[in-house]
Order: structure tokens, then sequence, then C-alpha cells
């Protein structure tokens, strides 16, 4: 997906309102969301990455520098690498962050990643400010393809009710407005707190056995096999039906975490999840994700950063 970047001065209108204006596209970018990483990559714009954080795992950005995490990046370590962008979150309340970069004379775009309709913003805004528009558009169509596909494949089956773990312990789910609530109803499940007012709601547990899901959905890192026998022996889990009889699923914490391009591949899995005959329309590639956590079971870590109610 190699374009021309040109000398053209571009801007764009970021997700805090700001005006982001640049003389010409971006040749040096710092990405401090690892979905914004993964929608550069996927437009074509990886080369003009020049540093990562921690929570960046996509082979192409291994060799970068480390600037630090999501939210607790190095600004020295940014301002060494002579960005001129650099992406972050729209949420961040970290004033005095941006005040120093700007400063520096760094242009600072601000991004949401809550939902699906903010993964399609992300990629045209990000195109325009990387001169990869085409790449954006491409990888736009391409997305929504995958999902049409997702979306028909079951649209005449039964829905099972689903219960999504962001974090087990006290437990936390997915409410209906974010990514993955919307992924879950896209590949054909209903989550149990469908009702749910914010994005990261903590639960109770006598709530989901209450509610009684079909099937408990977990993320997982590297040791799926310990994280999962770990849940099934803590209590009010263990009496759980589902819980019980099986019916307690893992798919990658990585991949699941992520509101970016790859959401195409998230809803397959989570489709496979919920609808076993469709395993084997889950490539290799889809769930072949590093690790998240080092123990197995996902923090409550999505997208780098802790969720957020």
């Amino acid at each position: 997906m190699a374009e021309s970047k040109g000398d053209a001065a571009v801007a764009v209108v970021d997700d805090a309102g700001r005006t982001v204006q640049l003389s010409h596209p971006a040749r040096r970018v710092v990405s401090l969301i690892p979905s914004a990483t993964e929608t550069l990559l996927a437009i074509g714009a990886g080369p003009l990455l020049v540093g990562r954080t921690r929570y960046d795992v996509a082979p192409e950005v291994q060799h970068l520098p480390l600037v630090g995490g999501s939210v607790d990046p190095s600004i020295e370590a940014i301002a060494a690498l002579r960005p001129d962008l650099v992406v972050s979150w729209e949420s961040d309340k970290r004033q005095q962050f941006r005040e120093r970069l700007e400063r520096l004379g760094v242009p600072i775009f601000m991004l949401r990643t809550q939902d699906t309709s903010d993964v399609y913003r992300g990629l045209r805004n990000l195109g325009v400010l990387t001169g990869h528009s085409r790449g954006a558009e491409l990888t736009a169509a391409r997305l929504r393809a995958e999902l049409d596909s997702v979306r028909i494949s079951v649209a005449a089956l039964p829905r099972p009710r689903v219960l999504y773990v962001v974090f087990n312990d006290p437990p936390m789910t997915v409410g209906p407005h974010t990514f993955i609530g919307q992924l879950i109803d896209l590949a054909g499940g209903t989550s149990i707190f469908a009702d749910a007012t914010t994005n990261w709601p903590n639960v109770p547990m006598e709530e989901i056995v209450r509610r009684n899901p079909d099937i408990v959905i977990v993320p997982v890192g590297e040791f799926k096999g310990q994280a999962l026998e770990r849940l099934r022996a803590m209590p009010g889990w263990r009496t759980l039906p589902a819980v019980r009889e099986g019916r307690l699923v893992h798919v990658p914490a990585n991949l699941l975490s992520r509101p970016s391009p790859n959401i195409g591949k998230a809803a397959r899995v989570l489709r496979a999840a919920m609808f076993p005959a469709f395993a084997s329309a889950v490539h290799a590639a889809d769930t072949a994700w590093p690790a998240l956590s080092a123990d197995g079971l996902a923090p409550t870590t999505v997208d780098g950063r802790a969720a957020r109610r």
C-alpha cells in the first residue's frame, strides 16, 4: 500500500475537537495507542513509525526504540526520536504531557478508541495525516466485508446469552457501546449485561449467577490452561452452570482488546467461541498473538491502558 506522500499540508479535526495541521504528511510517527499502531501498519504507514510502547506486540515494530508505556511514556524518549506526529488518547487528561510536547513543536493527534465506529474514523484520519488515504480506504472496505460476512453467517442462528469477562475479581464485563460488546452482537451473541449503562461495568457475582449465561468468554494470555483452571476453581465462578458444564471458552487477549482493523479477526474468533461449527473458519493467524500477561489471565487492560467505567 505504498503511497506518494508529497509535500502538501494536511489537516484533520481529532476526536478531542482539536484541529491538527501538518505542513506535510507525517514522516516520523510515535503511536502511544496499540490499536493506532496496528491501524498504521494496516494502511501501509508502518515504515513511518519510529518508536513503540511496551504494549505493542506486532513483530513489525519490535525493533523500534521503546518510549515506555501507553499511559506513562517518557517525554524525553519521545522527543529524542524527533517525531512530527504523536498519536494519543482523546480521553487522556494529562494536560501537562500535551503542553510539554507542544512546546517542543510536536503535534498531537487525539484518538478515540471506544467503539467500532472509532475504528473507521481512525482509519480515515490517520490515512490523511500520514499520506496513506488510499490504503485507509482499502483497509476500511476490506474490514466492512469481513464484518458483513460474519454478520450474515449467523443471522439465522439462535443467539446464545454471553458473559465476556474483562476481569474476574471483582468481575468486570463489557457494556453495549464498547467495540467488544458490539462485536459480540455482530458475531451472533447477546451479552447478559446488554443493559449496562457504563462501558466497563463491575458486576456482582450474584447477578452473574442470576442471569446465568449460556457461554462465558475469557480473554487470556500465554498460559491459557492455567488461567482457565484457576477461574474454574474460584468461588462463585465454579458454581456457574456454564463453567461447570464446559461452556467456558477462551479468546486471545491481545486480539480482543484492540479496536483496530484486526476487529475482523476478532469477530471470527468470537463467532467460533459461541458457535463451534465455525472453528474451522478461524485462521491460525487470528489466534497466534503474543501474550498480554505472563500469568495468562487478562488484566483490566484494554488497548494498553486500564479499562475505565
